[in-house]
């Protein structure tokens, strides 16, 4: 896949923020202020805050093995250029890789051989890029609306040599659901995302992007269940199937990610628009 592919998906494909120029200048243009000074910061974003810690390295070697290397320059850029555009904040710098990069790639257990992967609000890249990275056999569609953050995607694709294996698709997830401007609706054996939205409205916009007997692999924190408790009712309504919780990584990373499943059990189509009510004389009445 050339520049060109990768940007036309991006820009021109359904949905998102209309086609034009990106809202994001150069790094060094961002950076730099008008009098030659910083921009909000008290020192640049340095590569050395994206620097593997000893201690992490056995986990690291385990879940990209020869990829680390790849997996060292990505970490490298959201501590940089990441930092800069706003994707990363500099408190988060110091801690991509055992908070951000190996907390990802251990959803990678959850995902059979050759699968097809979307990634919705995948925002600097995380989960997709990771799982990219981490398993070359996966072919994935990063899904962002915001055309700060998929600038900033096309460039790490372009940057990392990913292009044969990842997409950047500029959009909501409903439409790329749904396709729109004479696009293909797109849809894959996995959906994954992190931080994006509680269980019932993430399973609403992923389901749709699954195919029958897909799944959504969600990222999620300490508030799992009570997440699966609240919004098991509405996943079924959705098509899913009983949301279960895995833990990803143990005895490889600690603590091992958290990670809700669900299954698309059954092809739920989009509701229909209520019929109007008719009052006497065969006019419809107006809600």
């Amino acid at each position: 896949m050339t520049h060109d592919d990768i940007t036309a998906d991006a820009v021109s494909g359904p949905g998102g923020v209309p086609p034009g120029p990106s809202a994001v200048p150069p790094v060094s243009a961002q950076h730099a202020s008008a009098d030659g000074g910083s921009s909000g910061r008290d020192t640049a974003p340095s590569p050395a805050d994206a620097a593997l810690p000893p201690e992490l390295a056995p986990a690291a070697l385990t879940l990209f093995g020869d990829r680390l290397d790849l997996a060292a320059a990505y970490a490298e850029l959201l501590a940089t250029d990441g930092v800069v555009r706003g994707l990363i904040g500099p408190r988060e710098a110091p801690r991509i890789w055992d908070r951000h990069l190996l907390n990802c790639a251990a959803v990678a257990e959850r995902i059979p051989s050759g699968a097809t992967v979307l990634d919705v609000g995948s925002g600097a890249g995380l989960p997709g890029l990771v799982l990219a990275i981490a398993r070359p056999d996966l072919t994935v569609t990063l899904i962002e609306p915001l055309a700060r953050r998929t600038s900033f995607l096309i460039e790490v694709v372009e940057r990392l040599g990913l292009a044969r294996s990842v997409r950047v698709f500029r959009g909501r997830a409903d439409e790329a659901a749904s396709g729109s401007s004479g696009r293909e609706p797109i849809s894959g054996d996995v959906v994954t995302a992190r931080a994006v939205a509680p269980l019932d409205r993430l399973a609403g916009w992923s389901l749709p992007l699954a195919v029958r007997g897909g799944r959504l692999l969600a990222l999620k924190g300490s508030s799992a269940a009570a997440e699966i408790e609240e919004h098991a009712d509405v996943v079924a309504r959705l098509g899913g199937g009983e949301p279960r919780v895995h833990l990803c990584g143990v005895g490889v990373i600690d603590p091992p990610a958290t990670v809700v499943e669900i299954v698309r059990e059954r092809m739920i189509g989009p509701p229909r628009p209520a019929a109007r009510k008719r009052a006497r004389g065969g006019r419809s009445r107006r809600g």
